[in-house]
């Protein structure tokens, strides 16, 4: 199911949702760099995985571990990840 910016509205006037979507705008600003590195590239998972040596599940999990407490991939697998998109692996602090 895809939530709509609307909906997304919709559900942030909840003061408490509102206070967790916050906490958790960085882990989401990381996962939509992972994924959009991927669309730019016009990769699918399959040829991530294969560029980086590793199998589609992997990439599956490193993709979905950016929106969970589950594990925080290394910055070497993050390199790699970079790397077989085509970009550079780059971290600011603002």
């Amino acid at each position: 199911m895809r939530h709509t910016t609307e909906d997304t509205a919709r559900l942030l006037t909840d003061p408490a949702l509102k206070a967790e979507y916050n906490a958790l705008e960085e882990e989401f600003t990381a996962l939509r760099a992972l994924l959009d590195a991927r669309k730019e590239a016009g990769l699918t998972q399959a040829q991530v995985a294969e560029r980086m040596g590793t199998t589609t599940s992997a990439v599956s999990r490193l993709e979905a571990s950016l929106s969970s407490e589950k594990h925080s991939p290394s910055f070497a697998t993050l390199r790699k990840y970079a790397a077989a998109c085509g970009k550079k692996l780059v971290i600011s602090f603002a």
